[in-house]
């Protein structure tokens, strides 16, 4: 028996779970070890508002899930049981940070290299420098605590890295954490800063993009403002922020007679016609001298503006037209059963050909617009043609389909009165 045993535990299958077992046991070890003792949160845990920090909580928190305890920030030992001790001045205990000494607190990590190399070495490390460039460090720096610090944007002990969702500082978050302040009257009313900001953008085509389509390169308000080194509306040109995404419509913009004349009157470039935060989805009807056209804010009837808004308008709404009469005719075609897909497939350069010159307005050249209508006209009256050509052919299928329907009856007709007169020349009583 003690051999059959022995072979039993020698046995490679044997091995393999015992080895599994060791393992199993070692990464327990490892992991009791890593979860290092921290009295903080024995009492934290169970009091309230801002000093209520529960190990939940805190267990989400980048920083605790890197190693780090309350005690890197607050200082103290927070491995001690006696308070004398984790809270003494020995241990270097710091207690409640300041507002004004947030920034440098969290610069005294995020700052160095070489500790931002052991946990994250593609972290950049000119968070601080950024900040104090930025209107919110400025103020600071002066002695308003009000502002923004690193909390208010990050939270405080449940910080999350920006690609997690659940961070505030996630790209679909973020419009709504500026807003804590920025919509804020009683807290903007100091600074004689607008509230409307947060409002505004949610009815923009940025924040369309961003939170109904899912696209988090979308504009949010650091895209335009900047983070770390926010810098206020009218630190720089709105229109080389707005052609960091919009280059083709800037170029076309600064050669335009637009240019000048904004520049002389001290407007900005695009916000004068597409406004900053509410920036409404773009359509032709901004175009020319209705009701809601931008154009009609500055130019009246006569003069030169007026007339090439109408010109302008009047090409982008031929096209559009003439598109439109193609597709319906396809379509049409199509729900016939015709073989369309080639002049469908056409369709799309007419339309690629209205994409670009509604692009082309920025540069107010009527000649230029010209150049990108006429192609898409062509490319819209031959695929218009095609689908013309398909309802012939149709009609002409029906027709002789008609036909034939009409002889097979004849036929049908004509050989069921010859059965009759067969059966009517059978003489009485034959079978």
């Amino acid at each position: 028996m003690a051999t059959m045993h022995t072979n039993a535990a020698t046995s490679p299958a044997w091995r393999w779970l015992l080895a599994i077992a060791a393992a199993l046991l070692f990464a327990g070890a490892g992991v009791s070890h890593a979860q290092a003792k921290n009295t903080c949160l024995d009492c934290h845990s169970i009091l309230t508002d801002n000093l209520g920090v529960t190990e939940e909580k805190f267990s989400q928190d980048i920083h605790a899930q890197k190693g780090l305890t309350c005690a890197s920030c607050h200082g103290g030992d927070a491995s001690a049981d006696d308070p004398e001790i984790s809270m003494g001045k020995k241990a270097g205990f710091k207690g409640k940070i300041s507002r004004a000494q947030i920034p440098q607190l969290c610069g005294s990590c995020h700052s160095d290299p070489a500790v931002m190399r052991k946990y994250n070495p593609s972290l950049r490390t000119d968070q601080l420098s950024q900040y104090h460039t930025s209107v919110h460090g400025k103020r600071l720096a002066a002695g308003d605590t009000k502002v923004a610090v690193c909390i208010d944007c990050h939270s405080v002990h449940d910080i999350r890295p920006p690609s997690d969702p659940r961070s505030t500082v996630y790209p679909v978050n973020i419009p709504n954490t500026c807003s804590r302040c920025h919509s804020d009257p009683e807290r903007m009313k100091e600074y004689k800063i607008p509230t409307t900001q947060f409002a505004d953008y949610n009815k923009s085509v940025h924040h369309d993009a961003l939170t109904v389509r899912g696209d988090l390169s979308a504009p949010n308000c650091t895209t335009c403002h900047g983070n770390h080194g926010a810098t206020p509306p009218g630190a720089s040109s709105v229109a080389t922020v707005c052609s960091t995404c919009h280059v083709f419509q800037a170029q076309l913009f600064d050669g335009s007679p637009h240019k000048q004349a904004f520049d002389s009157a001290g407007l900005p470039g695009c916000v004068t016609c597409h406004s900053n935060h509410a920036i409404v989805h773009p359509t032709d009807s901004l175009i020319g001298t209705n009701d809601k056209a931008v154009c009609v804010t500055c130019h009246t009837e006569g003069d030169p503006g007026f007339v090439a808004a109408n010109k302008i308008s009047g090409q982008l709404a031929q096209l559009a037209t003439a598109i439109t009469n193609a597709d319906q005719i396809l379509s049409e075609a199509e729900r016939s059963g015709m073989e369309v897909s080639q002049a469908k497939l056409d369709l799309v350069q007419a339309r690629d050909t209205l994409t670009k010159a509604r692009v082309s307005i920025h540069s107010v050249n009527i000649e230029r617009l010209q150049q990108d209508i006429t192609p898409g006209l062509a490319g819209a009256a031959k695929n218009y043609e095609a689908g013309k050509e398909a309802l012939r052919e149709r009609n002409y299928r029906r027709f002789g389909l008609g036909l034939s329907l009409i002889a097979i009856a004849i036929v049908l007709l004509g050989l069921r009165l010859y059965l009759k007169q067969i059966e009517s020349r059978q003489e009485p009583g034959t079978a």
